[in-house]
């Protein structure tokens, strides 16, 4: 739709006219720097940054309900700067022009309700949010369209002539970074991703590859990696990709908008269960359910339900214990979330502290629990990768710890693609898993080809087929 065809008291809001004033401030020691320039860590004490608008109240001059229109007639207008994440561009990047947005088609996707049988098993109606649909099939795609329109921003605004985009991942992170770098123009961004070795599934390798990054794999684990692009973000002249970057938290926040808007902003008994590896993504669920409870968008904050494995459970052993310790992690088939210290947890500790002190639950499941979880979801009609499997059985568990109840709604967050992960599927199917993954295939969740001749008759009487009354009596007429 055009401008001119919306009604008349709606025309004046379609386009954003917010004037932000955008900072980074440190969740340490409270200290506020201009955004602009790229900032991970306060110069002051080293803590870690967040991005506020520190005009956000000017945004309260709007009711809550008209915000919600707002939201729900923009979805119509037809301008790639509104079609993604940045719908909702005054709580995203504000400072960002619409026409320095990179749009890929990420955001809104569909949240689909959970068949009956799966509810049954799960013990709760639920819905699965389709991140895996995202561009390139996972939720990382939210953060990378803030951060790259961030960066295009800036190239312009700044006349940058060089610029090295980096990250560290465990595969989801480094396909998008290189899928929308890789948008840029080749003569100024360069897209460099480390991985570790034997670490990262094939079809999530094969991406970043495709898209033109330069990938080194060194020896070791995601927290390795981690640990070598912080240093060069501290020491040398590179854009940090990971969610330690703070403009990333601002796409992934989206997540919250979207599922806030499909529920039509009734957030009232709300349970979002959400798998746990690096702690961004849930850092930037809850900061988003906290600005549209803030601008009295929604009625309340939801429960967080964080599900993490017991081969990589930091989270979950600190809110039990009250004392936060890193882990050393062991081999897991949610490999995204093979974390052991988790780069945002001050974050999830202070929005913890300060909004979700009885709202946020951690619970742990096991690797056996995990990749049933996805094969099980998936023979039901749903799409979810193991850690989208993760998280069913974590909802699972929430259920029968009597966490969740019938009478919540209830969304999962499906964080990635099933076929990323298809290689632990058929290490399942072929009972090839090793050892430390401490999974033992059943017979009936195993699904394989059969060799049969070409022949019609071969496969009826395989499958049981009774041939259809009368047919052989008008064959011999």
């Amino acid at each position: 739709m055009k401008i001119d065809d919306f009604p008349e008291e709606m025309k004046d809001y379609l386009l954003p006219s917010h004037v932000a004033q955008m900072a980074y401030q440190c969740i340490g020691c409270g200290e506020s720097y201009p955004l602009d320039r790229f900032l991970y860590t306060c110069p002051r004490c080293g803590g870690l940054l967040r991005i506020i608008d520190l005009n956000f109240d000017a945004l309260k001059r709007i009711p809550g309900l008209l915000w919600q229109k707002i939201f729900d007639y923009r979805k119509m207008l037809n301008l790639d700067g509104l079609k993604g994440i940045f719908l909702f561009h005054e709580l995203i990047l504000p400072i960002v022009p619409l026409a320095d947005v990179i749009y890929l088609g990420e955001g809104h996707t569909p949240m689909v309700k959970a068949n009956e049988e799966l509810s049954r098993w799960v013990g709760v109606d639920f819905y699965l949010k389709y991140d895996g649909l995202n561009p390139s099939a996972s939720f990382k795609d939210r953060g990378m369209a803030s951060a790259i329109s961030f960066i295009n921003y800036m190239i312009k605004a700044k006349g940058i002539e060089k610029l090295v985009g980096v990250c560290a991942s465990t595969g989801d992170t480094s396909a998008a970074a290189a899928l929308y770098l890789s948008y840029l123009s080749k003569e100024v961004v360069h897209s460099v991703v480390l991985l570790p070795r034997g670490k990262v599934t094939s079809a999530q390798l094969s991406q970043p590859l495709g898209s033109g990054a330069t990938v080194i794999e060194i020896p070791g684990v995601f927290d390795d990696c981690m640990r070598i692009v912080e240093r060069l973000a501290e020491e040398y002249e590179v854009c940090l990709l990971n969610s330690k970057n703070p403009v990333r938290i601002q796409g992934q926040k989206s997540y919250s908008y979207e599922v806030a808007q499909q529920l039509d902003f009734k957030t009232r008994d709300l349970v979002v269960v959400v798998p746990i590896g690096n702690a961004g993504n849930v850092t930037a669920v809850m900061e988003g359910f906290v600005d549209l409870y803030d601008l009295g968008i929604i009625e309340g904050l939801p429960m967080i339900l964080g599900i993490q494995s017991v081969h990589a459970n930091p989270i979950v052993l600190w809110r039990h214990s009250g004392e936060y310790r890193p882990v050393e992690v062991r081999p897991s088939v949610a490999q995204a979330a093979m974390i052991g210290n988790p780069v945002s947890f001050p974050k999830v500790s202070r929005l913890v502290e300060e909004y979700f002190k009885e709202r946020f639950m951690a619970i742990q499941v096991t690797e056996q629990e995990i990749i049933e979880g996805m094969l099980i979801t998936n023979r039901h009609g749903h799409v979810v990768c193991t850690q989208g499997g993760e998280s069913i059985v974590g909802l699972k568990k929430g259920v029968e710890m009597g966490l969740v109840r019938s009478d919540h709604k209830v969304v999962v967050d499906s964080t990635s693609h099933q076929l990323k992960f298809a290689g632990f599927q058929q290490m399942y199917f072929d009972d090839s898993l090793p050892e430390e993954y401490e999974i033992r295939p059943r017979k009936e969740l195993k699904n394989r080809p059969v060799p049969l001749e070409a022949s019609a008759e071969a496969i009826a009487q395989y499958l049981g087929l009774e041939k259809r009354k009368g047919d052989e009596a008008r064959r011999n007429r």
